[in-house]
């Protein structure tokens, strides 16, 4: 049975309302109704009466169930974590570029100090925002906007102004810069139901259209990659952070800056409450090194989203920071 849909029946039983429900797992509504849908059809039974949103009678005896698989699922996982097998190895999501020339650096540093500890690398979809992590598949994650959620410890690493990625042979193209009146309207590459809400609100300026949605390209895409060969063919545009533009040179596009948009982040992305020694000296160095490659953000402050900040022990990896940043680093 999928945790997937049973995370998305608890929710909803617990909200009363599927919007909430796909607020609080970070998922978009349509998403949580299929997932609620497939729950019942594998079931055989109707869960819940859609107007109010209230479980049925078959609803209410499902729902300790539910309860206890979940609830099971989470302490196999937290128990397969503790493993002394995996006491050095440390799993590195990043999606896209991560936190840009901050990246390598800093798994760079990580290396240099930890020499015997096995490294592994994970590229994470748009749609791993958040679950890579809380799913317990990688450890700490490079990505795309800072995430408020108490489960999910966020570091800012780098602000940066915010540009639109359209076709060469568009008409803005030849632009030195736009401004979000220009590209609000231009049809943006589609996301997946699932992907989780912070980061379509982040692709789509989604504050900037008074939460609507854009107008949606005929492509779908879940990579930078997919973004670029969309656009490349003149079916859609796509948003980035500017040192984008840096990393992804692909024939067809233009990266152009948007100078009204909101500066946004990148950020390291941990659980709360994390006390394994590897995450904490990985936390530290990305904090020690962001100011070297021009971040614009204050190591360590507080995110203006109001995400979860865990400055415990901080302290205590400093030191190896420094020593890593002048051996592995060289700056």
């Amino acid at each position: 049975m999928d945790l997937r849909r049973l995370s998305s029946f608890l929710a909803v039983a617990e909200e009363g309302h599927f919007g909430r429900a796909a607020a609080r797992l970070f998922l978009s509504p349509p998403a949580v109704t299929a997932h609620i849908q497939q729950l019942e059809r594998e079931l055989g039974v109707p869960l819940f009466e859609r107007s109010p949103v209230r479980l049925t009678a078959a609803g209410h005896r499902f729902l300790g169930h539910a309860r206890g698989l979940v609830d099971a699922a989470n302490a196999a996982l937290e128990d397969m974590a503790g493993l002394t097998e995996r006491a050095n190895t440390l799993r590195v999501g990043v999606m896209g570029h991560g936190s840009a020339e901050l990246t390598p650096a800093v798994i760079a540093a990580f290396r240099h100090l930890r020499p015997h500890v096995e490294l592994t690398l994970e590229a994470l979809t748009f749609t791993e925002h958040t679950s890579a992590l809380l799913e317990h598949r990688v450890d700490v994650a490079f990505v795309r906007p800072a995430v408020t959620d108490e489960r999910v410890t966020v570091d800012v690493l780098t602000t940066e102004a915010r540009i639109v990625v359209i076709p060469a042979h568009s008409d803005l193209a030849a632009a030195r810069e736009l401004h979000l009146a220009d590209v609000l309207d231009l049809p943006f590459v589609a996301l997946p139901p699932h992907t989780p809400r912070p980061f379509t609100d982040y692709l789509y300026f989604t504050e900037a259209r008074g939460g609507e949605p854009p107008r949606p390209g005929p492509d779908h895409a879940v990579t930078p990659q997919e973004v670029l060969m969309s656009v490349a063919a003149g079916r859609g545009a796509g948003s980035a952070l500017s040192s984008f533009a840096r990393f992804y040179r692909w024939p067809g596009t233009v990266c152009v800056p948007v100078v009204d948009a909101p500066w946004d982040h990148s950020v390291l992305a941990t659980r709360t409450g994390d006390r394994d020694p590897h995450v904490q000296l990985f936390r530290g160095l990305a904090r020690s090194l962001a100011p070297r490659f021009g971040s614009g953000a204050r190591p360590g402050g507080a995110h203006p989203l109001g995400g979860q900040q865990d400055h415990r022990d901080q302290g205590d990896h400093h030191a190896d920071a420094g020593a890593a940043a002048g051996g592995a680093v060289g700056h």
